[in-house]
């Protein structure tokens, strides 16, 4: 997606992202947290969105959200405000493309149905490996395309209508792949079909 389609459209989803999309991704939200906890440390997360996934990180964590719509993130800080989530250190709007954070800032970085929003994922990979910090984790909950079934189908035919959706149906899952840096440690299914899957990453040393 460009910039400017990302713009116009999570500020049209903000107001109901929470009823609505933020519904159907409920699991893949709670187990990338869990996974996170039970790690430690601080924690990025990229594309927090309106901060659905904020209450439900340790508070002996110290989290950092960005994301690149203004609409999303005055969502995120009022949920912030209203819950008293002492452990988000900040929020700030930021492009996922540059983040504008120090190599090796995080112990794990998070991106949740971020990747396939983004107009340039492999830079976005990339970016995320290096604020990484050596033995950390990157975690990924995502949708992508299937190679065969009535899915498939489905996903292509949804494609054309990425920039009115918010994501695209056919992300390929190579695209996340390609950082050398990164090692792929675990791979699951978080719905019975398959809808989104969870990719736990670790940087090596």
């Amino acid at each position: 997606m460009k910039p400017e389609s990302i713009t116009s459209t999570y500020r049209r989803w903000a107001p109901i992202y929470d009823m609505t999309f933020g519904r159907i991704t409920h699991a893949g939200r709670r187990h990338a947290t869990k996974v996170a906890n039970s790690s430690g440390g601080h924690v990025l997360e990229v594309g927090v969105g309106t901060g659905l996934a904020l209450p439900f990180y340790d508070p002996a964590l110290t989290v950092t959200g960005i994301d690149f719509s203004d609409d999303m993130l005055a969502r995120a800080r009022a949920k912030v405000a209203e819950e008293k989530l002492g452990h988000v250190a900040e929020l700030r709007q930021m492009d996922a493309r540059q983040l504008d954070f120090p190599d090796a800032s995080f112990d794990t970085v998070v991106a949740m149905h971020l990747i396939s929003v983004v107009p340039d994922p492999e830079r976005v990979m990339a970016e995320m490996a290096r604020v990484c910090k050596p033995g950390g984790q990157i975690l990924l909950v995502n949708h992508f395309a299937r190679e065969e079934g009535w899915l498939s189908w489905l996903e292509r035919k949804f494609a054309p209508f990425a920039d009115w959706m918010g994501w695209h149906s056919n992300f390929p899952k190579d695209r996340v792949m390609g950082v050398h840096e990164l090692q792929l440690v675990e791979e699951r299914p978080l719905t019975g079909l398959g809808l989104f899957t969870f990719l736990r990453m670790e940087k090596a040393v």
